[in-house]
């Protein structure tokens, strides 16, 4: 189970999702949608997804964080982000330019922290759903989906489906560009027509941007809703190129002859082809260098006059993967003749190979001068990235020993000073036998220790707002009674206490599985009897962390904090402590500066 349906399921949100996607399936339409983004658990969980995001650090314009939020008492964070949206008018968003690999800069526009719990409480509500009308083939920034299964699905359409012939569009800014009233109008086709919510929206979309002003088109990268927006905008796109073909309803044509479907294919004007998109990179297939020219000036068309997005000459192009590579999401792919098949070889692109062999070049610069087991761990964490991430390639093997050539001087030079090369077993990577080095007994993993895998297509039954869908993505991992009593405590709260507070008792609640840390009784059945125990009291400094809490029964809690010999005498018997119990008691007495009980 995915955290963000774990979560939802925390604030009984799960069922209204569940909900909002089947009416959408039904092509309902929704006007009552703000209601739903203001209500108290939606909330809640916005401000949990958002806390679990490593960008919640992140400050806006008014330089606050999630820190400022998590303080506040739950009734007051609810009443602050709903008295906002009365009268909703964003704050200005703070532009910061990162790195692109091709030396130039990519623009990011990051709201204030207030105004992304105010997205994200949106994008719950709008997401379930979008996505009940979103194309099956496309898979950025959707939930359970990945770059992978974009990979895999060009992979299947050359091998399987022989379409040899890629069309590749780039469009010129695509975010940067986006028709802010084109895009209203396509949430209202979708069914969103609540204009309250709406207007919110085109008000976000306006926001000003600090520095340069009030955008007059565009989404802003770097906002929780902007994704979303995009996915929206593009799912036209998808939609129209699925419609010439792949998913075109012959009974149109006067006929439910499948026998004829070739036919219609070959001796009209239907064009052959699928559409894969990760984002607003994707790419048409098709069987024939003509069937591909058409669709590149159709395309090119349809993106101008419908969606007002202009596209990069330059960039695009027609690729024949028989004599040339095409390049996707850092693979570049190429049909090789095997027997009387053409088969797709991948391998990483070699704009991302120069960009690995320096990066790694820089790594081994740092641990030799740190020479901590910090700076070891950052070094294996970025190469396990690249090996899962590039394993889909089925030549990553020959790329990455090229790529450990190309570095071996460097590491060699500067490792071999501060430790023996030996064959040291790195965790993850025992069947390879090579020899590399170890950092403070942090031994370093080999660069070229990897092998492809086969990867696998996106299971469209797989789906969050579903129950047969959620099934089918992982079991459970809250067996019933938890659940249910998870539920009971996301439904109350500590008064007086923050939001981080109430937020936290849950989560250690579910982590332990509703027993209590000392005693092990299990408070699923009696809820009542928990208390969600600061290890480190406040009044000693200690905090509302998630480490600095501890489940406990009531009772347990009692002899945490006794002092009085007849009190600890008398819940020692009731709870019948023994030795070990007495052991994580008298832990947690330590930290309350208290002396220890004696058995």
């Amino acid at each position: 189970m995915s955290d963000s349906v774990r979560y939802s399921e925390y604030y009984l949100m799960q069922p209204i999702f569940d909900s909002l996607y089947a009416k959408s399936k039904e092509n309902d339409s929704f006007s009552n949608l703000y209601d739903l983004i203001i209500c108290r658990d939606n909330l809640l969980l916005a401000y949990r997804n958002i806390k679990s995001n490593t960008g919640s650090k992140t400050v806006g314009t008014d330089g606050l964080s999630i820190k400022d939020y998590k303080i506040l008492d739950e009734e007051t964070f609810v009443s602050k982000i709903r008295e906002r949206l009365v009268n909703f008018h964003p704050n200005s968003i703070r532009r910061v330019f990162i790195p692109k690999t091709n030396g130039k800069e990519r623009p990011l526009g990051i709201p204030t922290m207030e105004d992304r719990l105010i997205q994200q409480a949106i994008k719950q509500i709008l997401e379930p759903i979008c996505e009940a009308k979103f194309f099956k083939h496309s898979y950025g920034f959707r939930p359970n989906r990945s770059t992978h299964h974009a990979i895999a699905r060009v992979l299947n359409l050359i091998n399987v489906g022989k379409n040899h012939y890629i069309v590749d569009i780039d469009i010129k800014g695509f975010f940067d560009n986006v028709n802010h009233n084109k895009l209203i109008k396509q949430l209202f086709s979708l069914g969103i027509k609540d204009k309250k919510l709406l207007a919110i929206i085109k008000k976000m979309l306006k926001a000003n941007i600090e520095g340069e002003g009030i955008p007059a088109k565009g989404v802003p990268q770097g906002g929780i809703l902007s994704p979303l927006l995009s996915n929206v905008v593009l799912n036209e796109l998808d939609q129209w190129v699925s419609d010439q073909f792949e998913t075109f309803d012959i009974s149109k044509v006067g006929s439910k002859d499948t026998r004829k479907y070739r036919f219609l294919q070959t001796k009209t004007t239907m064009k052959q082809g699928f559409i894969v998109r990760y984002a607003d990179d994707f790419k048409i297939m098709t069987t024939s260098f003509n069937e591909a020219q058409r669709w590149y000036h159709a395309v090119k068309n349809f993106l101008k006059k419908r969606l007002g997005l202009d596209v990069s000459d330059e960039k695009s192009k027609i690729t024949n993967i028989r004599k040339r590579y095409s390049e996707f999401l850092g693979f570049k792919i190429r049909g090789v003749k095997k027997g009387k098949r053409i088969v797709a070889h991948s391998f990483i692109i070699d704009k991302k190979k120069e960009e690995i062999i320096q990066t790694l070049r820089d790594k081994a610069r740092t641990v030799y001068r740190s020479n901590t087991r910090k700076a070891a761990y950052e070094y294996n964490s970025y190469i396990r990235g690249v090996h899962n991430y590039f394993s889909a390639a089925s030549h990553v093997a020959v790329d990455m020993k090229e790529i450990a050539y190309k570095t071996y001087r460097t590491l060699w030079i500067h490792l071999s000073k501060i430790s023996e090369p030996n064959k040291y077993e790195v965790k993850g990577y025992e069947n390879y036998n090579y020899t590399t080095f170890s950092i403070r007994d942090v031994p370093l993993i080999p660069v070229s220790a990897v092998k492809s895998i086969i990867v696998k297509q996106f299971a469209q039954e797989i789906n969050d707002y579903t129950e047969e869908g959620r099934a089918l993505n992982s079991k459970s991992n809250l067996i019933y009674n938890i659940q249910k009593a998870v539920q009971r405590l996301a439904k109350t709260y500590i008064e007086k206490r923050s939001i981080q507070y109430n937020d936290n008792r849950i989560s250690k609640f579910s982590a332990n599985k509703g027993k209590c840390f000392v005693t092990g009784i299990d408070l699923t059945k009696e809820i009542h009897n928990y208390h969600c125990h600061h290890i480190k009291p406040i009044y000693l400094g200690g905090t509302d962390e998630y480490d600095n809490l501890a489940v406990l029964h009531k009772l347990a809690h009692i002899l945490v904090h006794a002092t009085k010999e007849e009190t600890i005498n008398k819940y020692m018997r009731l709870l019948n402590i023994n030795e070990h119990q007495l052991k994580k008691l008298n832990k947690l007495r330590k930290a309350c500066k208290l002396l220890p009980i004696k058995n």
